[in-house]
């Protein structure tokens, strides 16, 4: 290991080190731009800490080994979302710190922090994103606990602060669907959109992901095995949400109808060729439009897909029937969807009446 100046002449420092990876082969790291000698000495203190695991490491250090176990294991936008917190939130309080020097009391004075902290609104930070940036930090000292043998998590010792505020479950009814619907049909590409979602329910980023080759017109099915998400100005295509997601849903005859006339108008589209070429905020924008339009509630994208949830509870579709349709677990359905199931109480104490009787 050696710190020496750059032959480039730059008047920088240049860190040239040797580590043995994981798997017991020796490797070489080269580190250029360190404007001191002392500079190049610490990072090369952390990086033999990372290389051997040392948790008298710092934070930051220990948070380089968090993203490169985690990233490659979730979604691109799951990661972007835990790096903003991790950076704004987490690194400019305990990045010098020792990680295993970091105790429930210097957690707990981080959350006071939080507590004060207002957003660029003036306002303070919600109760549930305040349990979002616990959470985060939690995770990482969990994992600093199963992998690397990290005594105990200080963030778990001292508990949550914030709350998860659960999401109004907004609906519309077929009828107001329909209304909107004729907003839409100015716009061939948002008519045949939304249609997809309401009367499919399938999630926002599944219905931008769809191309030809998922459509069969013929049986009127429509496979669901992949998602969208734009991503610094990029088209992201992802697994779906869950396992349970991939799935086939079956259109009824009008639907298949009109998306077979909406794909024979997409001239020279290819197989593999989106057939909703939008974004989001595209949909969202037109949600507006046609809410504004017909004069009904205002509701999310994702909303729709609840409304879907909704129409077929109404006409007495089963858990197991719904969830299979809209990519969920029976028992999520059950759960999330409870209070629109008939209810079946009064028919239990007439039967044990009847039962007592006999």
């Amino acid at each position: 290991m050696s710190v020496n100046k750059d032959p480039s002449g730059n008047g920088q420092w240049l860190v040239s080190v040797r580590y043995t990876d994981f798997q017991g082969k020796t490797k070489q790291k080269c580190k250029r731009g360190f404007k001191t000698k002392r500079e190049g000495l610490e990072w090369e203190r952390e990086f033999l800490k990372q290389s051997h695991t040392d948790l008298n490491m710092t934070f930051a250090s220990f948070v380089e080994i968090y993203s490169s176990d985690v990233k490659p294991r979730i979604k691109q936008n799951t990661w972007r979302t835990k790096e903003t917190i991790i950076e704004d939130k987490l690194l400019p309080y305990f990045k010098d710190r020792k990680i295993n020097e970091i105790k429930p009391a210097d957690i707990i004075k981080w959350q006071n922090v939080m507590l004060k902290k207002k957003n660029t609104k003036g306002e303070k930070l919600s109760p549930t994103y305040l349990k979002t940036i616990h959470n985060q930090l939690s995770a990482i000292f969990n994992h600093a606990v199963r992998f690397y043998e990290l005594p105990s998590n200080p963030a778990q010792k001292t508990g949550n602060m914030g709350k998860e505020k659960t999401k109004e479950m907004l609906f519309w009814t077929k009828e107001d669907y329909l209304k909107f619907s004729e907003s839409m049909m100015d716009k061939p590409l948002s008519y045949y959109a939304f249609e997809m979602l309401y009367w499919c329910g399938v999630r926002t980023g599944e219905l931008l992901a769809l191309t030809k080759e998922d459509f069969d017109l013929e049986k009127g099915t429509v496979k669901i095995n992949k998602s969208y998400q734009r991503i610094s100005k990029e088209d992201i295509i992802t697994e779906p949400k869950t396992p349970k997601s991939n799935r086939t849903i079956s259109m009824p005859d009008f639907l298949r109808e009109e998306i077979e006339d909406y794909i024979r108008s997409l001239y020279g589209i290819k197989l593999t060729d989106r057939v909703f070429p939008i974004t989001k905020s595209y949909l969202h924008h037109e949600m507006t439009r046609g809410s504004k339009e017909q004069n009904i509630q205002r509701i999310r994208i994702h909303d729709l897909r609840h409304s879907h949830v909704s129409l077929l509870i109404e006409m007495g579709f089963s858990a197991v029937a719904i969830a299979d349709r809209v990519g969920h677990e029976s028992i999520d359905i059950t759960y999330r969807y409870a209070h629109l199931f008939p209810s079946k109480q009064i028919e239990i104490a007439n039967k044990l009446s009847a039962e007592r009787g006999a």
